[in-house]
């Protein structure tokens, strides 16, 4: 397994592409901005994109969407609970004082226990709500992409429409609850563990 981080847009967000050695079928984890950086990486490494993951359905992790499926023809993967934050993506984009264009219409919705195979990779889709109602995490291969619901240190914020503090309590201890070597891939800032997190994240403090 590879994976590639590239930090795209104004909010800085981790989009990840992933892909297995041996076939190049990739997945290209929130593609929130700067379409083109990421299409030259993957032409670059000749990379068969077939799946585009939204972690979730803020304006910051999915403005790419569109052109990176017009390029790669692959389908747009998220979770059904964000699909109105998702069509309404441009107002929440406007409020910030940002533009996104009109986005596709998810092809395939996520449900919790979902699995995506990536040539012979396997991740397990985890129903991580809190940030927003509809809020994924993706688990294999000794990894898991996290999103906004966990950082190296924080968490996600709630008060966004959708959010909740009770359920990012709840999906927080699940993440936790993964053996202590996996490493956590977020959707903003520095890759970090869950041993780290556990010893250091404020957030335990909460539970």
């Amino acid at each position: 397994m590879k994976i590639e981080n590239i930090v795209v847009g104004p909010l800085q967000v981790n989009c990840y592409i992933v892909f297995d050695e041996e076939s190049l079928d990739a997945m290209v984890i929130d593609p929130g901005d700067d379409a083109g950086k990421i299409i030259r990486l993957i032409d670059d490494r000749k990379l068969i994109v077939s799946r585009i993951v939204c972690t979730h359905a803020h304006f910051d992790h999915i403005g790419a969407v569109g052109e990176l499926k017009d390029k790669t023809g692959a389908p747009v993967l998220l979770s059904k609970d964000d699909f109105d934050i998702y069509m309404r993506a441009d107002r929440q984009a406007s409020s910030w004082g940002f533009q996104l264009e009109q986005l596709p219409v998810p092809d395939i919705y996520l449900a919790d226990g979902d699995e995506i195979a990536i040539g012979k990779l396997r991740f397990k889709v985890l129903h991580t709500p809190g940030h927003s109602p509809g809020g994924i995490c993706l688990y294999g291969e000794e990894v898991i992409f996290t999103g906004d619901t966990i950082f190296a240190g924080s968490v996600g914020r709630t008060d966004f429409p959708g959010g909740s503090m009770t359920e990012l309590k709840r999906s927080f201890s699940m993440i936790l609850s993964l053996p202590p070597e996996t490493r956590i891939y977020p959707g903003h800032g520095p890759l970090t563990t869950v041993k780290r997190e556990k010893e250091f994240n404020f957030f335990v403090q909460e539970l």
